[in-house]
């Protein structure tokens, strides 16, 4: 008797583990697909003030249309993607193209004085720096689920339950290599 008394609070409280285990892969789980929408959020916001900068530039620069096409179409491209890997070259392809952008605002002295380019501009910038830092909270979201489902005993749940890992927000080829600085 003393012995089937033992294994049913043996077997409760391996249930009880395995329960705990469960319940904390799914709110990490849960940490990464927040932290993916909060980029989405701050993407969401870069996008919408894309198409006010383009008609901005295209009020003072009507003749820089392969620039002003080439914002465009990395934008829509950036709006479609939908992984972590495909949104990265999407987004380095629209920064590239937004660079362009603003490379083309120096040729043009009444655009790069505009309020309105300026504050679109500085705006676009306060943007770019919130992507930055909701890309590192993804990275570090998905960090700590990944650990978890890899991590003796609950790789064993996660492994039953099929939990899979994410994959990480990394920075196209480029944005990694070296900075060329020329005078």
């Amino acid at each position: 008797m003393i012995t089937l008394i033992s294994v049913a609070v043996i077997a409760v409280l391996l249930c009880l583990a395995a329960v705990s285990l469960y319940n904390r892969l799914v709110r990490r789980r849960g940490a990464v697909d927040n932290a993916w929408a909060q980029i989405d959020v701050q993407l969401k916001r870069r996008h919408d003030l894309i198409p006010n900068l383009v008609e901005t530039v295209k009020g003072y620069a009507s003749h820089e249309r392969q620039a002003l096409e080439a914002v465009v179409a990395a934008r829509s491209r950036a709006v479609g993607a939908r992984t972590p890997k495909d949104q990265a070259a999407a987004e380095d392809a629209l920064s590239g193209a937004l660079k362009g952008l603003f490379a083309l605002a120096e040729a043009y002295p009444d655009l790069k004085a505009s309020r309105n380019f300026s504050e679109l501009q500085e705006e676009l910038s306060d943007t770019e720096n919130r992507i930055a830092y909701t890309r590192q909270y993804y990275n570090d979201a998905v960090l700590t689920y990944n650990n978890a489902i890899q991590t003796v005993p609950a790789n064993i749940v996660a492994g039953m339950t099929g939990f899979a890992p994410y994959e990480y927000f990394q920075a196209p080829g480029e944005e990694r290599s070296p900075v060329q600085v020329r005078f």
